[in-house]
């Protein structure tokens, strides 16, 4: 399939097809009219010596600066150079692809003054292979991601550095050996490159992406120690829920719901307490208010995805350009700073049940530990310590980057979003969920096989899934690779995929 970009209609669903999965892209043609119709006007404006910043004028402390006619065009080239301006290790292919995705989707609206063969340019980069080599640090999140956009704008230049066909090359080489052609930058065709929050915005797309598959997971897993610790499912009971409003809550009350169907314990067939502790009779809330937290920073996201980020920002039908601000990129990392926080508050309650699997004060007949020989063997008592590692790593960098600013730019830039920052450390605080969802399943699983009671379909389903992958613990063995293969599997959601396709869609 090829996505056509219009301006609207941008999805993280469709950022991470195109990203991540390579889908080919097709600009509409009335997009490319509208960027014409906006260039005309420039150009016009430009001839009738209108001052209009960064096209005419220097930018940030310098935007009171006029330039001549001789230094507009070089003037680009430069502020190109000053703002490649990063650091240190390669960003992955797919926050770059998306990045320029987003940046496509800015320019179809026709407001931001760049030729079309800018725009065009990108679009072939993105058919053809040639992913700019962009350094992960150096954003401050406004004005946009300056620093790695303009690693991109290089190869507007042939300059830089890019990969192509899985090798690193000089830009103008990738370009060349990929048959683009390179448009060159005039006027105003720099900074409509750079000037937005592309690169975090494309980040936390793909982000929120896989973090709804990750709740998925944590729903999985969640029915998996419910089972295994028989537990009183009258706290599932949707009329709960409902009464209290929040949809999240019900979703997750669903998901469970549908995963122990049929098993002894939805049948009443297994005894229970009549009120279980909070760590598992409050799970629906707990991964709800996530949920519902992932469906608001969602829809700010691909607001911004389809929205004009940009500065100036033109009209050609009013024939009038306007400054302001509308590269500063809070309104996403502040929800993304939230979703940073929902993540981690969910692989707390998943390390409390594990806990409870491994405890057994709490486990309601399990053996100490999930191992028939306490005392000689260990069992998951250090996998607890490994979980626990990474929450309060997950703890650590859960602190809002959004208040993070700190002024640059002779203070003409004083107050910045950071949202690089929260981007960058939102794929580390997941990096870390996976693995403590990883270590809740084969905790999960193992407390299961003690058990000789009837599971629900998708428990069992998720159980024989992770048995392909990691051996019931019979004696004491490192462990290592065992957390490993799981963080792995929770990654690649090979068993959300298995219990989807025994009993449907968990989340509709």
């Amino acid at each position: 399939m090829t996505l056509v970009i219009t301006g609207r209609g941008l999805t993280i669903d469709k950022v991470v097809n195109v990203a991540r999965f390579n889908e080919k892209v097709e600009l509409h043609q009335d997009a490319i009219a509208r960027i014409k119709n906006c260039r005309k006007m420039l150009e016009d404006k430009i001839v009738a010596g209108e001052i209009m910043y960064g096209v005419n004028t220097g930018i940030g402390e310098f935007s009171e600066v006029v330039l001549n006619d001789d230094q507009i065009k070089d003037f680009q080239k430069y502020l190109i150079y000053n703002h490649a301006a990063g650091i240190g290790d390669p960003a992955p292919i797919e926050y770059v692809r998306g990045a320029m995705l987003g940046r496509i989707n800015v320019h179809a609206h026709g407001n931001s003054g760049c030729r079309p063969e800018i725009t065009l340019t990108l679009v072939e980069m993105l058919n053809k292979g040639v992913t700019p080599f962009v350094c992960q640090k150096g954003s401050v999140g406004a004005c946009g991601d300056l620093a790695p956009m303009s690693q991109i704008a290089l190869l507007l230049m042939g300059e830089g550095q890019a990969y192509f066909q899985g090798e690193l090359l000089d830009g103008k080489d990738a370009m060349d050996r990929a048959g683009i052609e390179i448009p060159g930058l005039m006027a105003r065709d720099g900074l409509a490159a750079i000037n937005g929050s592309n690169v975090l915005t494309a980040m936390s797309a793909i982000f929120l992406y896989d973090a709804k598959r990750w709740i998925k997971q944590a729903s999985i897993a969640a029915s998996m120690s419910l089972e295994a610790l028989k537990a009183n499912m009258r706290p599932y009971n949707l009329k709960l829920h409902e009464v209290r409003g929040f949809s999240g809550a019900v979703e997750c009350a669903k998901a469970i719901l549908k995963m122990v169907k049929g098993g002894d314990l939805s049948e009443g067939h297994v005894k229970c307490k009549v009120q279980d502790a909070y760590s598992m009779r409050s799970t629906p809330q707990v991964i709800g208010a996530a949920i519902d937290s992932i469906k608001f920073a969602q829809s700010q996201v691909e607001i911004e995805l389809n929205g004009v980020g940009d500065n100036p920002i033109f009209f050609p039908e009013e024939n009038l350009q306007l400054t302001g601000a509308n590269f500063q990129g809070s309104p996403v990392s502040l929800p993304m700073d939230l979703i940073g926080a929902a993540v981690t508050m969910v692989s707390v309650l998943s390390e409390r049940r594990m806990n409870r699997l491994n405890n057994p004060a709490l486990s309601v007949g399990l053996p100490p530990f999930l191992t028939k020989g306490a005392g000689m063997f260990s069992g998951l008592m250090l996998s607890q310590y490994t979980a626990d590692m990474q929450i309060v790593e997950q703890r650590i960098l859960c602190m809002p980057a959004s208040i993070q600013s700190i002024p640059a730019a002779a203070d003409q830039e004083d107050f910045v979003s950071m949202g690089m920052n929260t981007a960058i450390k939102n794929f580390q605080i997941m990096d870390n969920a996976y693995g403590i969802l990883g270590i809740e399943f084969m905790a999960a699983a193992q407390a299961l096989d003690f058990r000789e009671y009837n599971f629900g379909k998708g428990t069992s389903v998720a159980k024989e899934t992770i048995r392909k992958y990691v051996d019931f613990l019979e004696i004491d063995r490192p462990l290592y690779p065992d957390h490993t293969t799981m963080k792995g599997l929770v990654r690649a959601g090979e068993i959300l995929e298995a219990v989807e396709q025994a009993v449907g869609d968990l989340y509709e």
